[in-house]
């Protein structure tokens, strides 16, 4: 969603640069304005253009405005369409306050008309220019910037991150609720942001924020409060990803390196936590045990962590536990039962995910033990979730989730066992298989990128009216996902469906210009076959992803992206990468925004 990005110096200049490059940095996020406002020795001077960050440079480059302090923006319009008004930062009637906002103000009706009652105008459609109103009121009124700023944020209803600065102080004040906010420490220079590769070109010490938490930001110093001022302390921490990481190293797209990047973060997911010669799993914070009063498992998550969880819920189902998956935003409205024994798991790359924070805090409050599977220590998931488990992953900043998709997957497969050795007091008959054939997942996944056929059967199929992705079992996630990675940055239309539904309603789509993409894993491949023997016969092409040993499926298919021969609960892991690479190229070749498609997100911080 919306990106923050804030720095604060004790010199006189560098704020435009270092504030351009966050957000840069922080583009990924999805948005469709820019905009920054610098303090430079009076009142903010705002700069702000609708579309790309390209024309805010422009703008920039005829008059680049002095100042070490200063606030930016990239927005994704929730109230109002892009346009330069609505773009932030936003200021109040005498510009001395200057305001961005990451989130939704839910009263922002009932605050708007009671300050046009008092005689505030309005520039924008947005429901963050009431915040700048609302300062100047208490300013007016006699209060001090912090406490104006205190003031005007108990009265938001909603959830949000907010950073502003004044013609008053060389100050930045900031807080957040249900929106994430970071800050950065480069020794006397300071970065408030959104989120962490947003500033990491200048620093990696970072601090997370809690709810309720106001940051007050000057060089040389920041303290951090509750919101009724009492003083908190907040750890530094070192992240440990290299600037390098968020870079796109040579590649066309940051989607296509990180889909070149799963051998390393499966590698790092991995990483001391099994071992396939004795069939042991060490995950660092769950001994064995640790789930021995545990019932049932429920997965909340969105989007590719949603088709992450559905393999996660097959894997404890398959061990003797029973597990389903939920989508975040209706486990939030329809909970199903849940008592003390009941396991929560948030599966959420960001750990910012706002329905799944949502979920997960329901979950909570009606007794259940939560878990968090995410990508980033000190995110909100992490820090609120009894426990969590990381995937190691490494920054992504490609839109489309690839190689966190492949990382939570392995990752709730290591947990999958660990819980279900516990609950049910034994192992897997195969486990030693499974988990070998884990610790081969890298070297196949590189086997993948070094050979696949991906482009040219994009290629072939780039005038398609339709794409179908069937997949069965363990693999009907993969399926779903291959689709939503298809459409999402293809913008052609993509459908997933479990196997055997084909033929009960989405048959009948099914024509000579629907390509059909079947998903094989050696395990009740036969009846997948038949499936796909339904859609040929209604003249459909059909292209199956399989092992080069199934051999009966490469007689029946128009095409075989190949995967390495693996255990059936892992293919596919590999059989995703290939779809991954399909949906890649073809997008590539209709000339998309890859990286950034249109009206998505990375992080959905609203719900």
């Amino acid at each position: 969603m919306c990106g923050i990005i804030a720095r604060i110096g004790g010199d006189d200049d560098g704020a435009v640069d270092e504030l351009l490059t966050g957000l840069e940095n922080l583009e990924y996020r999805g948005y469709d304005s820019a905009g920054l406002a610098i303090k430079n020795g009076g009142g903010p001077e705002v700069f702000k253009r609708e579309g790309k960050i390209s024309r805010l440079k422009d703008v920039l480059a005829d008059e680049t405005p002095d100042g070490g302090l200063g606030i930016g923006h990239t927005r994704w319009s929730t109230h109002g369409p892009p346009t330069d008004a609505n773009a932030h930062p936003h200021t109040d009637c005498t510009g001395d306050v200057a305001v961005v906002h990451n989130g939704i103000v839910e009263n922002y009706d009932e605050l708007k008309a009671e300050l046009r009652a008092d005689g505030h105008e309005f520039e924008s459609d947005t429901d963050t220019e009431v915040i700048p109103h609302l300062v100047e009121e208490e300013l007016a009124e006699g209060a001090d910037p912090e406490t104006a700023f205190r003031r005007t944020i108990e009265r938001l209803s909603g959830s949000y991150a907010v950073a502003m600065i004044t013609d008053r102080e060389h100050v930045v004040y900031a807080t957040r609720r249900g929106s994430p906010l970071v800050l950065g420490v480069d020794g006397g220079d300071y970065f408030l942001a959104s989120d962490v590769p947003a500033f990491l070109d200048f620093t990696d010490d970072v601090v997370y924020l809690d709810d309720g938490d106001v940051v007050v930001v000057e060089p040389d110093d920041y303290r951090i409060t509750t919101p009724d001022g009492e003083a908190v302390d907040r750890t530094v921490r070192t992240v440990e990803w290299d600037p390098e990481d968020a870079g796109k190293g040579g590649y066309d797209h940051y989607m296509l390196k990180e889909i070149h990047e799963q051998p390393a973060a499966l590698r790092q997911t991995l990483r001391g936590r099994a071992d396939p010669a004795t069939g042991d799993i060490r995950l660092e914070d769950f001994p064995a045990g640790s789930f021995a009063d545990v019932d049932r498992v429920q997965f909340v998550a969105c989007g590719t962590s949603y088709h992450a969880g559905l393999v996660g819920a097959q894997f404890l189902s398959d061990g003797g536990v029973p597990a389903r998956t939920f989508l975040a935003s209706e486990y939030a409205t329809a909970q199903p039962p849940v008592d003390e024994r009941t396991l929560v798991v948030g599966v959420t790359q960001s750990g910012e995910t706002a329905d799944t924070l949502s979920a997960l805090r329901r979950a909570n409050a009606s007794g259940a033990a939560t878990l968090a599977v995410t990508n980033v220590v000190g995110s909100t998931a992490a820090r609120e979730c009894d426990d969590a488990l990381f995937i190691r992953a490494g920054p992504e900043i490609g839109v489309a989730a690839t190689k966190t998709f492949s990382s939570q997957v392995v990752s709730l497969a290591l947990l999958g066992e660990r819980v279900a050795r516990d609950v049910t007091g034994g192992r897997s008959e195969d486990a030693r298989e499974r988990l070998e054939a884990l610790s081969e997942l890298p070297g196949h996944v590189q086997q993948i990128l070094d050979y696949t056929s991906a482009r040219r059967v994009a290629e072939k199929y780039r005038d398609a009216e339709a794409y179908f992705f069937i997949g069965r079992g363990a693999v009907r996630p993969v399926a779903l996902e291959g689709a939503l990675k298809f459409k999402e940055i293809s913008y052609e239309h993509a459908e997933g469906f479990a196997a055997g539904e084909l033929k009960h309603g989405p048959l009948a789509l099914v024509t000579p210009e629907t390509p059909v993409f079947a998903v094989f894993t050696g395990r009740n491949d036969e009846k997948t076959l038949g499936n796909v023997k339904e859609a040929q016969a209604r003249g459909a092409p059909v292209v199956a992803v399989a092992s080069r040993e199934q051999e009966a499926v490469a007689q029946y298919a128009d095409e075989v992206l190949t995967i390495p021969d693996t255990h059936p609960d892992v293919a596919g892991v590999l059989a995703n990468v290939q779809l991954q690479l399909l949906s890649y190229h073809a997008a590539d070749l209709l000339d998309r925004a890859i990286d950034k498609p249109r009206n998505l997100a990375k992080s959905v911080t609203v719900e």
